[in-house]
């Protein structure tokens, strides 16, 4: 690079956690130059050309892609088509961050790694329920202080809302490939990657093996290609995992999902209430964590998250500390296999 500012351009604008991608990356010292998406009327698109109207738009995202001067490429374009799009700006020179899921199939992920590989830049996912929640934050630094011992066990909830009061602005108006599992990947491939992610990095496992895992449609019997509910089971060589995704969120809760992590040590425990703490505290970032010493309830308001800084920094140092490359690969690995290994139940394709 011949600056030290990082220029970067969003290509796929078609889920909602493209605005805090670019946000992130903004606030951490990057410069937003272009984007360009391959459905330029989608409801979210729309949206962030409102919010960046000085922003140029183009029209071609293989062009944008190519285009010299751009240090690294944001997506958040629909699931199938964020692997090609991360291979692409690979094999172009650039660092890529990708909306989760960052592949729908092991073909793709492999094309990734390859690409990865062979051009010397980072892939990164943004599993934004740790990077970007203040509480997943805290409750790392407790278990690396060593405030619960050697954790042996994490529970990962990630229920979501389909309906008018979904998840980052989603609602009623979901697009067509919100119901299609070849295109979103199926919902232990697009939700439950996080709750893996998180497994993975609070029990320090560097691999894992999926012990069983089931889908189904219970709810939704109208959209087949939906799968509304998912578990799993997770091992490693030093811990154990429980992981549980839906879409039954009830409207009766004032946000899109009760967001939670357990985590067990040999000395105490840990207890995240990511989103919102029913019936007791307001707010986000609920931690309770109880050892020998005792009980106690923990503010996660002045915690920094430093996911976007350290992406910024590692496209600018040639570093890995936003998020280590053969974890990204890990986890997608598990979600892959999980979701491959599904047994179907219900309505569900």
């Amino acid at each position: 690079m011949t600056t030290n500012t990082v220029r970067f351009a969003a290509v796929g604008l078609d889920h909602a956690h493209i605005h805090g991608q670019i946000a992130g990356l903004i606030d951490a010292g990057a410069e937003f130059v272009a984007m360009a998406t391959e459905d330029p009327a989608a409801a979210i698109a729309v949206q962030v050309r409102e919010r960046y109207p000085d922003v140029p738009v183009v029209d071609d995202p293989a062009e944008l892609i190519e285009r010299e001067g751009i240090d690294l490429i944001v997506t958040a374009a629909v699931p199938d088509r964020r692997g090609p799009i991360a291979v692409a700006a690979l094999r172009a020179g650039k660092d890529v961050v990708t909306d989760k899921p960052g592949c729908v199939s092991f073909a793709q992920l492999e094309e990734i790694e390859k690409a990865v590989a062979e051009s010397g830049r980072f892939w990164s996912v943004t599993f934004s329920e740790r990077f970007e929640v203040r509480s997943a934050v805290k409750a790392g630094e407790l278990v690396r202080e060593g405030r619960i011992g050697t954790v042996v066990q994490t529970i990962g909830l990630g229920p979501h809302r389909i309906g008018d009061r979904g998840h980052l602005g989603g609602g009623a108006g979901r697009p067509d490939w919100f119901y299609d599992k070849n295109r979103y990947g199926g919902i232990l491939v697009d939700i439950a990657s996080h709750q893996i992610d998180q497994f993975l990095f609070y029990t320090g496992s560097r691999t894992a093996e999926v012990v069983a895992s089931s889908v189904g449609n219970f709810a939704n019997p109208d959209k087949p290609g939906l799968q509304d509910f998912g578990d799993l089971l997770i091992r490693s060589e030093n811990a154990q995992g429980y992981i549980r995704v839906d879409w039954y969120t009830p409207d009766g809760l004032p946000t899109w999902g009760d967001g939670r992590l357990m985590i067990l040590g040999t000395e105490g425990y840990i207890e995240l209430r990511k989103y919102v703490d029913i019936a007791g505290r307001p707010g986000t970032d609920h931690v309770f964590l109880v050892n020998h010493e005792g009980m106690e309830y923990i503010d996660c308001a002045d915690v920094q998250l430093t996911y976007y800084a350290d992406l910024v920094n590692d496209v600018r140092d040639r570093t890995s500390t936003a998020a280590p490359q053969e974890h990204t690969f890990e986890t997608m690995r598990l979600a892959l296999t999980a979701q491959q290994q599904a047994v179907i139940r219900g309505a569900a394709e």
